[in-house]
This record gives structure tokens, sequence and C-alpha cells, in this order.
């Protein structure tokens, strides 16, 4: 497994990190065993980084993980990292009620992210979208606290654009940036990404299957549960579907030509636009991780690249990646 560094102050992880949103929420139905077996599959392939959500189904990845990591080896246990987002307030009924970045609220969503996870340190915590009400220097302070004792290793940031980057940044030191990445998703090239570069801060890129979308997998006869994201999300929506779709199949095209899968060529793109730039793949199944970590055997020359760029050029999605009243809390707008 190559090895890439979560900026400069942040720790070696594996190049691809996996993302374990999806195993509990989300995306539909998962299987405990299947994801627990995923997990394990991971860790035994040499994945170090293991991100997760506070919120995420209220707790259940969380425990998911810590279950997980329980009943993995000793030597896999010791080499997982720990990336958890925090923040997002949730009721019962599983609605959304914003997001609460108070110096205590900090202290005590860590208090139980530990309990839950089984750890004693969290590797990176990071507030999962900035509180409109809290400056971003009492959250990233109040996190540069949890390091002084032990409780977090290193300070992350979700979602944010350069202003509040830059001010998070002269706060304490912040590892990384995690924030949706993709062949269309590319709202980061502009300001973002030369902000990161300038002040040695890395990216931990979610999304860069676009939630299945551009893998390769997804129909456009697919059924999706009424709880499922993509049933609200714009990019999944009658002609904006059969748009993004007809880009996945152009990138077939170059993928079939290379002898490989759209998903590992559209996880390729992303390992190549730079060292401090870590993919997380969101595998629910062995299958489908084995699947993407082939994409790190996949190398993209100048030729690739030119044609990946024409076949899916930036800006070349149809709709937003997320509904409207979520866009507002994002600080890149695609």
């Amino acid at each position: 497994m190559r090895t890439r560094p979560l900026g400069t102050t942040g720790p070696q992880v594996s190049a691809l990190g996996l993302g374990c949103m999806g195993m509990s929420a989300l995306y539909g139905e998962a299987d405990r065993a299947e994801s627990i077996a995923t997990i394990h599959a991971a860790l035994e392939a040499g994945v170090t980084l293991l991100d997760t959500g506070d919120f995420y189904a209220m707790g259940h990845n969380e425990m998911l993980i810590g279950e997980a990591l329980r009943a993995a080896p000793s030597d896999l246990r010791e080499q997982a990292l720990t990336s958890v987002k925090f923040g997002a307030l949730r009721d019962p009924d599983g609605g959304w009620a914003g997001y609460d970045g108070r110096p205590a609220a900090v202290r005590n969503f860590a208090a139980y992210s530990l309990q839950r996870l089984g750890v004693d340190h969290i590797d990176v915590y990071r507030i999962a979208r900035l509180d409109p009400n809290v400056p971003i220097e009492e959250t990233v302070g109040a996190i540069a606290e949890l390091v002084e004792k032990g409780h977090v290793r290193h300070i992350g940031l979700s979602e944010v654009g350069a202003d509040i980057i830059r001010r998070a940044a002269a706060t304490a030191p912040i590892s990384d940036l995690q924030i949706e990445y993709s062949l269309i998703s590319r709202g980061i090239e502009d300001e973002v990404l030369p902000t990161t570069r300038e002040l040695g801060i890395g990216i931990t890129a979610y999304g860069v299957l676009s939630r299945g979308l551009i893998s390769g997998h997804f129909t456009a006869d697919r059924q999706l549960a009424p709880t499922d994201f993509r049933s609200m999300s714009p990019r999944f929506q009658g002609e904006n579907l059969q748009h993004n779709l007809s880009l996945v199949e152009a990138l077939r095209k170059i993928a079939e030509q290379k002898g490989v899968s759209v998903a590992q060529i559209a996880i390729a793109w992303v390992l190549s636009r730079g060292e401090d730039i870590v993919p997380l793949v969101g595998a629910r199944t062995r299958e489908r991780l084995t699947e993407a970590l082939g994409a790190l055997d996949v190398t993209l020359d100048d030729a690739d690249l030119a044609a990946i760029e024409q076949a899916v050029p930036a800006d070349a999605a149809a709709g937003d990646r997320y509904p409207a009243a979520q866009m507002a809390h994002l600080g890149t707008d695609r």
C-alpha cells in the first residue's frame, strides 16, 4: 500500500482511505457482517484511514467501526487511524437541525465518539459543516485543547472555503480539509485547492464516485428507497440523471481501452491530482473494495488525462451535488 502525507502537520496515511458512512446510513440497507468484513479486508490490504461521522445513523457508524476494530488482530487495529466529523444535530426521526460548533459542544461530541469507537484518542477531528453562529476560531480552538489533552491527534476541516481555511490555520495547525472532489465535482480547483497547497494542508476527497453515479454500476432504472440520499439529490433526478449517465458512458470507453473499470479510472483520476490528495472510497462490500483498490495500479499518462478531460470536462455535470437547503452549508458551489 502506497502512503501519502495528510498535510505537512498530519499523519502518513494510506493512499486510499475507507469512507464508512454508507455502512450505516443514507444509501439504503447495509449488511452489518459484510460491513465489518469489508473494514477488516481494508485493514488487511494496508488501508489505514477510516472515516466516519458521529451523526451517521446517530452513532451507529462509530459503534460499527468500534466493533470491527475490537474484532481485528492487534496489529491491524493499531494501524487504523480514525477520522471523525462532528457537529450535525439530529432528532429521533432522523431529521437534521443544523450544526453546533460551540466549545462545550465540541468537548461533548468528542467524549461520546471516544466511547463509541472504543479508542483512547481520535486521529483527526473536524466539524462537519461550519456553524454560522460560532467563529471557526472558537471551534478549532476547542479541538486544539483536546489535542493538548491527548484526546485528539490532529485537527481537520470539512467543506469550508478559502477564507475559513486561512482563519482556522491561523488558530492552530490544520492537517487536512475533507471536501467533495471528483471528475464531476471540481469546485475546489479555483480557490480552495490553491489555498490548502499554499498552507500545507492536505485534502481528503470524498464523493470520488459521486455517490455511485460515476461508478459505472448505476443505471437509470434503479429504484431508490425514500431514505436513500440519492432519491433527493439533484444529480440523480430526471434529465439530470440521463445527462450524467451519458458522461459515464463516455468515460467507460476510455476505461475499456485501458482494460480497467469505470470506477477505477474515476478514482485514479483523483489520485493523479496530487500527492496531497487522499481519496476516500465508500465501499460497502469486499467486492467493491477490491475494485476500488485496483485503482492504485492504474497509471494515467498525458494522453489518458486529455481523453478524460474531453469526455468529462469541468462543470459537465447536470444538477447540484446537494439539495438547495444543504448547498447553503458548503464552502464551494459545485
